[in-house]
C-alpha cells in the first residue's frame, strides 16, 4: 500500500469520528489542531528526528506528543489520533495525513479546494471577489489557497480538482499562439 493510500485511510478514519453527529470536536477545529501539530514538528528538526527514529521508544514519543498536544490545546480526540499514528509507526506521515484529512473534511462539509496562483500578491478585496466568482462558476463553496508565480506575467490561474481556469497573460498568449499556428 502506498503512503498516500495509508494517509488517506487514517484521514478517513479521523474524519468519520469528527463528522459524526454528537462529536465533541468540530471538524474545522480538528484540522486546525493537526495543522498546528504539523507546524510544531516542522519547526523543530530535533522533534522531527525523535518522532521518526525507531530508537526512541513509543512511550517516550507518546509523552512528547501528549505535552505538545496539551500546549496546543488540542482536543482529546486529536491527541488520541496522534497516539494511534505513533503506535502504528505512522507519525512520520503526519503532513500527508493532515493534507488528506483537510481535503476529506472540506468535501464532507461541501467545500471545494482551489489552488489560486497569481502574478503578484492579491489584496483582501481581490481575493474575496475571486472567491465569489469561483463559487459562482462551480456552484460550490470554495476554500482557496493563494500563491504567487511571477512567471504568469499578469492575471490568475485557479485549479479546482482537475479543472483549470486560466486567466493569466501567459495562458492567453499561449492560446493566441496556438490559434495563429492553426490558421497558418
Amino acid at each position: 500500500m502506498t503512503l498516500s493510500a495509508l494517509a488517506n485511510r487514517y484521514a478517513h478514519a479521523l474524519a468519520d469520528v469528527v463528522t459524526e453527529a454528537g462529536s465533541p470536536v468540530r471538524p474545522e477545529a480538528a484540522v486546525s489542531e493537526l495543522r498546528a501539530f504539523d507546524a510544531a514538528v516542522k519547526a523543530s528538526p530535533e522533534l522531527h528526528n525523535a518522532l521518526q527514529s525507531p530508537a526512541v521508544p513509543p512511550g517516550r514519543k507518546r509523552a512528547v506528543v501528549g505535552r505538545i498536544a496539551e500546549a496546543l490545546g488540542a482536543a482529546k480526540i486529536t491527541r488520541n489520533f496522534l497516539f494511534v499514528l505513533i503506535d502504528h509507526r505512522r507519525i512520520a506521515m503526519i503532513a500527508d495525513v493532515v493534507r488528506c484529512f483537510e481535503r476529506i473534511v472540506d468535501e464532507r462539509l461541501g467545500f471545494a479546494q482551489a489552488e489560486v496562483t497569481s502574478a503578484r500578491e492579491l489584496t483582501g478585496p481581490q481575493r474575496a471577489l475571486l472567491n465569489a466568482e469561483l463559487e459562482r462558476l462551480t456552484g460550490r463553496k470554495i476554500r482557496a489557497r493563494f500563491a504567487v508565480d511571477q512567471g504568469l506575467i499578469g492575471g490568475v490561474v485557479a485549479r479546482i480538482g482537475s479543472t483549470v481556469y486560466d486567466g493569466s497573460v501567459r495562458g492567453q498568449l499561449e492560446t493566441l499562439g496556438r490559434r495563429l499556428a492553426a490558421e497558418a
